[in-house]
């Protein structure tokens, strides 16, 4: 029987937070199952931005990178809320080490091209070295990962974490039986954006398809499942989206949506 594993998440409103985020990182410390964590920066890149000066541009939600910026995430997410998340999972009794997608040539990534639009500085996930974070894990270490790649070519890249998350959690399938955890600000996916009891339990892609068509899931939540099918068909055990503050009920099956 194969080892198991976690690759959770964190949403933005965690990083946020400095409260939610001392708990979210309770709960993953005090699971039995190793976990690997990924991260964003939340709103926290860009309140240090508009301190800065730096105008700031989102696009359905991505930011557009251009140099000033990139190096504004790179010190917020490689460097403030990486060693944070960390520190505190020291105080907590687990040993961590954090990592960005250049360190050990984690995550290798490439410019995003758009017909219409130029992204800057912004990647596309190309590979992930599985064997190297295995190693990490294999000496009882918890890797945190922030959403900064770089091309093999000296460039950094902000790349998307849920992505990032999805692809990691592909390349640990190959040594553990892996779950991937997103985790946001609802119960789960909901049929009703306004209503936290329509959490959808369990969601197979043919139910998925039929809820886009009819607009009950839009916008955001799309690229999100998008990832987390194809987490599924790539050999990802299995794939769970759910509220922060429930981690542990998720991580029990008792809350959020399971992907099937």
């Amino acid at each position: 029987m194969r080892p198991r594993l976690n690759v959770i998440k964190i949403g933005g409103n965690v990083v946020d937070s400095p409260a939610m985020l001392q708990l979210f990182l309770q709960n993953i410390a005090k699971h039995p199952t190793t976990s690997v964590i990924i991260h964003g920066g939340g709103k926290i890149a860009t309140q240090m931005a508009e301190k800065m000066n730096i105008p700031q541009t989102m696009i359905d939600g991505r930011r557009i990178t251009d140099e000033a910026t990139l190096d504004i995430v790179t010190m917020v997410y490689a460097g403030l809320l990486n060693k944070k998340i960390v520190s505190k999972l020291h105080s907590l009794g687990r040993t961590a080490v954090g990592l960005s997608g250049a360190d050990g040539n984690v995550v290798l990534a490439k410019k995003r091209v758009h017909p219409t639009l130029d992204y800057g500085y912004v990647g596309e996930v190309q590979s992930v070295n599985g064997q190297f974070l295995q190693n990490i894990i294999d000496q009882n270490l918890t890797p945190v990962l922030c959403a900064i790649t770089h091309d093999s070519q000296g460039q950094l890249l902000n790349t998307n974490a849920d992505t990032i998350a999805q692809e990691v959690a592909v390349a640990l399938a190959a040594y553990f039986d892996v779950s991937l955890i997103y985790t946001f600000e609802k119960r789960g996916v909901l049929l009703n954006v306004d209503d936290e009891e329509s959490v959808i339990k369990e969601l197979t892609r043919a139910a998925y398809s039929k809820h886009v068509e009819l607009g009950a899931i839009h916008s955001g939540m799309i690229p999100k499942l998008d990832n987390a099918f194809k987490a599924i068909d790539d050999g990802v055990k299995s794939v769970k989206i759910g509220k922060a503050e429930q981690l542990t009920q998720i991580l029990n099956d008792e809350e959020g949506t399971k992907i099937i």
